[in-house]
């Protein structure tokens, strides 16, 4: 037994409730089980509870022994002094409020019934899936109706973007509500692609979006500034190729733009960008040159964004390419071998889901303009679904990966319900655990 499952028990009444007694023997009615607490402070609120035909309102704390209240020291906690009733699945101690008086205890120790236990036992004690600790209904998956899948879907897509929004508008707070710096950060930060995002996003921090506009028209002091401040304009060496002007360039321009703008002290550590595993095409240096482009092309990047009415449009936004360097180089003075190709449709996409998605959904929340949220599905809808070995796990079970609504949504349920045995805050685990 654990306290998930006894929540979930205590939530929906699982159990005889026909001839409920505390263990000092007074009559139990309850009249409702209150509202799960996802905060802190006692597991649910706003309970009734009659006891011995004294009804009470207030909180439920839920522990698998009486012993764990002091163990969790909600003893020193004035938040729990609001508990009226307190639901263990055995009583080990004897549990009292400040003022001495003992606390009602429920033990629902041999009045659950034993169908909910074993189709729990059931999901905790799955086989792996294909040696991955994944999707512990695989086996039972088909027996849930399609309503109920669908409806988690939704629900884990909306709590995905969400997470991301909130995300974003901790950066738009710390930006003093200033939309265009905080759209070039995030927007920036996602050039790094996942593996170089807390590099990526360092940088656009150090540099304020207002430096690089001033520089909008000369892309050399654009990459300047950027290569530059991350570290990564290499030193000049005895064996440096003559015709590396370009690199010679952006040393003369970033000498003088930093000591312009104060920002020399800042300076990151080229270690800090990420190159191993990567193909050159992602490599930070291509995607920093890739992102002078956009700031070249875009005055105003949340204004584009917002003002974007399809996926289309979007794409035409991030199809860009890197300097004439970068095209025939993937690190300075590494001559490639055929031409590094610009940003392709993927990674548009990817910057689509993952960044131009999330701080329109954010904008809605601190807009309470439902319409751009509205808008940020749309457009998740358009984009072909992402491929991973998470979505290939779900489409072996039937589930249909039509987009990167789809996607996303399969991909947020697997990492933050399945990985984590949450089953019972799934709709199919629950369905599973409740069925007949």
């Amino acid at each position: 037994m654990n306290e998930d499952l006894l929540s979930f028990i205590w939530q929906f009444q699982y159990f005889d409730a026909g001839n409920l007694k505390t263990e000092e023997g007074e009559v139990i009615q309850i009249i409702r089980t209150g509202h799960k607490n996802t905060n802190a402070g006692p597991d649910f609120s706003d309970a009734r509870i009659r006891i011995d035909g004294v009804e009470w309102v207030g909180s439920v704390e839920i522990h698998t022994k009486s012993s764990d209240w002091l163990l969790h020291q909600h003893d020193e906690n004035e938040a729990y002094e609001s508990v009226v009733i307190h639901v263990v699945w055995e009583n080990d101690t004897p549990i009292f409020r400040p003022d001495q008086s003992l606390l009602p205890v429920l033990s629902l120790k041999g009045l659950v019934r034993l169908s909910i236990l074993e189709r729990y036992a059931a999901l905790m004690n799955t086989r792996e899936f294909y040696e991955n600790p994944g999707i512990s209904c695989q086996e039972q998956f088909s027996l849930v109706n399609e309503l109920q899948k669908f409806s988690m879907l939704d629900r884990v897509l909306l709590e995905r973007l969400d997470k991301k929004a909130s995300r974003v508008l901790e950066l738009y707070q710390a930006n003093q509500q200033d939309w265009e710096e905080t759209a070039y950060q995030w927007l920036g930060q996602h050039f790094g692609f996942k593996l170089n995002d807390p590099a990526f996003l360092r940088l656009t921090q150090i540099i304020p979006l207002k430096i690089l506009q001033k520089h909008r028209t000369q892309s050399i002091q654009l990459e300047a500034l950027l290569f530059g401040t991350a570290g990564l304009i290499p030193n000049k060496s005895e064996d440096e190729e003559p015709e590396d002007l370009y690199i010679e360039a952006l040393r003369r321009e970033y000498q003088f733009l930093s000591n312009k703008y104060s920002i020399s002290q800042f300076k990151m550590n080229a270690h800090e960008f990420k190159f191993l595993r990567l193909r050159p095409a992602g490599f930070p240096t291509i995607r920093i040159s890739q992102f002078a482009d956009l700031i070249t092309k875009n005055g105003t990047l949340f204004s584009s964004i917002t003002s974007a009415e399809n996926v289309k449009s979007l794409h035409h936004l991030f199809n860009l390419k890197q300097s004439e360097y970068w095209i025939h180089h993937f690190q300075f003075g590494k001559l490639s071998k055929s031409k590094v190709p610009v940003m392709g449709k993927d990674a548009m996409n990817l910057l689509i889901i993952n960044a131009a998605v999330p701080l329109l959904v954010a904008y809605s929340k601190q807009k309470q303009q439902p319409e751009f949220l509205d808008k940020a599905l749309n457009w998740l809808s358009e984009i072909p679904a992402e491929n991973n070995r998470i979505t290939r796990e779900w489409e072996i079970l039937g589930m249909k990966v039509k987009s990167a609504a789809d996607s996303q949504s399969l991909i947020e349920w697997y990492n933050q319900y399945c990985i984590n045995k949450k089953c019972l805050e799934c709709t199919v685990g629950a369905a599973l655990v409740r069925s007949t």
